[in-house]
């Protein structure tokens, strides 16, 4: 495959394996890429994580502002295949279509369940019990492009969005290079997929992070999960903000929504709707996360029995 001249197009961590396989077994001659950005408060510039990959390996870097309006300099190159995963930016239809093998995305989830650019944290806040890759060809509509090929794994309680990240990645750059021989061949699959089965995994608005225990133990268990490690589950505590990072399920009905029951070696417990979780780790606002008996022990068990988060 390295006689086959591919652009690549993506942004964050997740993506790297994907590139560094593509450098590996093709000839990747170009990297597309969102443009640096500034962070933090003295306003750092910081280039992607895909950036950083293409410039260790001397490959071009291509940032457009929006590549809607600037994806000449793609065209110039004469790819013979586009492969994009977490770019972050639609994709004009001209670039999905002058290459001779088209463009290829690898997505993670198993289409059409979750399109979206939020399918790794929506996958365990919806209750999932397995998700995957997904390498498809792309379209002018949003993940909805014919699905080449699949590989699926299950969600389990131990999973937060951190492991699934990872379990993924590595997934969607093997699957993509046991896939390539068969799109370069002409041979792939090319499966339809059923619009009756889409659902959609948008972008985590801050109102998702935060955490409504009028909502089941599970619905509530699976959000703090599902936004860990980033951007992280958050509740309050007599006004003062404070993110949960985890906690584990419990079997106690006691007390009213949001109450703080219990308190033990194995953290705090808080009523939800039918049943408890116990959150055991958490991060106060301006300090550092913490497991529970740390929070416990500074602020006062007796003075946390029976407040309210909210």
């Amino acid at each position: 495959m390295k006689d086959k001249k591919v652009i690549f197009m993506g942004t964050p961590d997740f993506a790297v394996p994907v590139l560094k396989k593509l450098i590996e077994n093709t000839n990747v001659i170009l990297v597309v890429t969102q443009p640096d950005k500034k962070v933090g408060r003295h306003q750092e510039i910081i280039s992607t994580p895909i950036k950083k990959v293409a410039l260790e390996n001397n490959i071009p870097v291509f940032q457009p502002e929006k590549i809607k309006e600037d994806y000449q300099i793609i065209l110039d190159k004469k790819p013979d295949i586009i492969i994009t995963c977490a770019y972050g930016q639609i994709i004009p239809s001209v670039l999905l279509e002058t290459p001779e093998y088209k463009a290829v995305n690898v997505h993670a989830s198993l289409l059409p369940k979750l399109r979206g650019g939020a399918p790794l944290h929506k996958s365990i806040i919806y209750g999932y019990e397995e998700t995957g890759i997904t390498i498809m060809y792309m379209s002018d509509k949003m993940d909805a492009g014919d699905i080449i090929e699949q590989e699926s794994i299950k969600i389990t309680d131990e999973d937060n969005v951190g492991s699934i990240h990872d379990k993924l990645s590595i997934i969607g750059a093997d699957l993509l290079i046991k896939t390539l021989p068969s799109i370069f061949s002409k041979t792939n699959k090319r499966i339809k997929q059923n619009e009756s089965e889409v659902t959609y995994a948008y972008n985590v608005t801050r109102e998702e992070e935060k955490i409504d225990f009028n909502k089941t133990s599970r619905e509530v268990f699976n959000q703090i999960r599902g936004l860990y490690p980033y951007p992280v589950a958050y509740t309050s505590l007599n006004e003062n903000i404070i993110k949960i990072t985890k906690s584990k399920l419990s079997s106690s009905t006691e007390g009213n929504i949001g109450e703080i029951t219990s308190i033990t070696k194995e953290g705090i417990t808080v009523k939800c709707k039918d049943q408890s979780i116990i959150i055991t780790k958490l991060k106060p606002s301006g300090k550092k996360e913490m497991d529970a008996t740390s929070f416990v022990n500074g602020y006062g068990k007796e003075k946390l029995l029976g407040e309210y988060f909210k």
